[in-house]
């Protein structure tokens, strides 16, 4: 199995990662204008790309998904409940997507927006057990996704809550995950500059996870919200649009 971790501007993680073995790969949370470089890095690798997933509707950047899907011929992939308005493979709850001897598994985490997705991946030659996690806009090092973008933030820090302690937070303390942002993004606050963490770190340093009762999270985490990204709502309508 190969994986690649890229920086973008405006503090964005973004991943290619899949089976060499079988040259299959799967890219995740493309920002607008880095397209070449997963094509590059796929060519380098000697796979093709299946599926192009984005872990939600971004709102504090273009995304480059559907433009790098059509350019190698994949799948672009949405939680099926992201307001878009254009032909997509809708993802659910506990669906399962294979790219060789590579499987990842959708968690429908919602919280920083309605469609936010946790992507749960295995390395079938190297055993039944997952090997990372990634976590979008969800979890972040140090800091959890910012609740208030769809304008209903207590509402919605609840339902992080929720996606945080009942479906993250089971999964094995030693399990690597890697966000989708890190220090600098306004997609969230407190976040560190460290790219990727485990479960069991974060259970014990993030301050947000050590709150236990639902009601205290939600007045601590919509207490901490950053600004709002800049032109969000342009960004919003360009990556919904038809």
């Amino acid at each position: 199995m190969f994986f690649r971790q890229l920086s973008a501007p405006g503090s964005s993680l973004s991943y290619l990662f899949g089976c060499g073995g079988l040259c299959k790969a799967v890219a995740v949370d493309v920002v607008a204008g880095d397209e070449e470089w997963f094509v590059d890095e796929a060519s380098k690798a000697k796979s093709a790309i299946t599926h192009v997933i984005d872990t939600h509707v971004h709102a504090d950047h273009y995304s480059g998904g559907r433009q790098l899907a059509q350019r190698v011929g994949a799948q672009y992939c949405l939680h099926a409940s992201a307001r878009i308005n254009f032909p997509c493979l809708l993802l659910n709850d506990l669906d399962t997507i294979v790219a060789g001897n590579v499987q990842i598994m959708v968690l429908h985490t919602p919280g920083h927006t309605e469609d936010s997705v946790c992507l749960l991946v295995t390395d079938m030659r190297r055993g039944p057990e997952p090997w990372f996690l990634l976590t979008g806009d969800t979890l972040f090092v140090g800091g959890v996704g910012r609740p208030d973008l769809a304008r209903q933030e207590h509402e919605m820090a609840g339902k992080l809550f929720d996606s945080l302690h009942r479906k993250l937070l089971t999964l094995p303390d030693y399990l690597e995950f890697f966000p989708g942002h890190q220090a600098g993004s306004v997609c969230g606050s407190g976040l560190s500059g460290k790219p990727s963490s485990t479960l069991g770190f974060e259970k014990r340093c993030n301050p947000l996870l050590a709150i236990k009762d639902k009601q205290e999270f939600i007045r601590m985490i919509t207490a901490t919200i950053p600004p709002c990204p800049a032109e969000m709502d342009k960004i919003v309508q360009f990556n919904t649009a038809a």
